[in-house]
């Protein structure tokens, strides 16, 4: 039986990182008046903590009013988080701010262990921002298979923005028209962990500067892909290209259909149907966009109509492009809403 106690009020929430997905994450649930982060925890000076949530080099200056009164952060609603210093699962009491979530944002703790950890420090529920490196309770594409959660659900991972936006896109593309077989490049915005000058890092190409190469990298979304959707095991396959920019990335996807009788014209109106049943996940846009347009979108993908390509045979070429932070913290908030739904409804899927 769930021990998680019926939403009758604000969902309040535990963060522990406080860095870029994290502070979206925050951002984006400061517009929500059905979600109160109760405490943050990380590593970082709360001063400086809260000067980057102020002033942000990619998304600008925070819209909303946000003090920080003696390691409290107060929203002008009065709204309360409190900053604590944490540095791994367990380091914080969450039973102590009675919280009813917790969204693990640091990137670096990805074990079932570590998520475990969280429970037995109080968390009711612990939803990674990232994929886990082992087994857990649900691992959730919003959009393709949120359907499937239970009330028994503790242990939760919301994917990447990569592995969301090949889902969906792959998705689309095998129901409308049976996909055989898959091959994607994720063209990705630098990430944090890489260096900006050559330095010795955790392997040859991540030890070369992100801010003047394009590095070729290992991705796991195909993994997860087939993980979400077992149909698929064995026939996607996926690298990521790490490249200058500070934001914006896209996943470049070759599929292979079962037959040639396909148009391009069709592939666009399917993913043109298929954002219309998904609103807020799946956008299509005609323009000739490039991956600054993007910037604070909050779809999981947008379906770029004018790179859409067919060979002569039953090859396909689609470009789907995401904000790589922003639109990945939305698709959080919705899985921590989804859940309290299924509480208010007794469990019910």
């Amino acid at each position: 039986m769930s021990n998680i106690n019926k939403v009758t009020g604000p969902i309040r929430v535990g963060l522990m990182g406080f860095g870029r997905i994290g502070r979206n994450f925050y951002r984006l649930a400061s517009e929500a008046q059905d979600i109160e982060i109760a405490v943050i925890s990380d590593i970082g000076n709360p001063d400086i903590l809260h000067y980057l949530l102020q002033r942000d080099s990619i998304h600008g200056s925070f819209k909303y009013d946000a003090r920080l009164e003696q390691n409290k952060l107060i929203l002008g609603d009065g709204r309360t988080a409190e900053l604590v210093h944490g540095v791994a699962p367990g380091d914080v009491a969450w039973s102590e701010y009675d919280v009813e979530v917790v969204v693990d944002a640091t990137g670096k703790y990805l074990k079932r262990a570590d998520m475990e950890a969280h429970v037995a420090s109080g968390a009711k529920r612990v939803i990674l921002t990232n994929p886990p490196t082992d087994e857990i309770d649900r691992l959730i594409t919003v959009g393709v298979n949120e359907d499937t959660i239970t009330s028994a659900d503790r242990l939760i991972s919301a994917g990447s923005s990569t592995t969301n936006a090949m889902a969906l896109t792959l998705q689309v593309l095998d129901q409308n028209f049976a996909v055989e077989r898959a091959m994607m490049t994720t063209v990705h915005a630098y990430t944090s962990d890489q260096p900006l000058q050559d330095t010795v890092g955790s392997d040859f190409r991540r030890s070369r500067s992100a801010a003047e190469n394009i590095i070729p990298n290992d991705t796991h979304s195909p993994a997860w892909v087939e993980a979400i959707m077992p149909k698929f095991k064995g026939r996607v396959e996926g690298i990521a290209l790490n490249v200058p920019v500070s934001n914006g990335s896209c996943v470049d996807l070759t599929t292979q259909f079962a037959t040639s009788d396909i148009t391009v014209d069709a592939i666009n109106d399917a993913m043109r149907q298929a954002a219309r049943k998904m609103p807020g996940i799946i956008e299509v846009t005609d323009d000739p966009v490039v991956s600054s347009d993007v910037q604070g979108n909050r779809h999981s993908m947008v379906f770029d109509t004018q790179a859409t390509m067919k060979s002569q045979g039953r090859m396909v070429k689609t470009i789907s492009w995401y904000d790589n932070g922003w639109g990945h913290a939305a698709r959080v908030l919705d899985i921590i809403k989804a859940y309290a739904r299924l509480n208010v409804n007794g469990g019910a899927a």
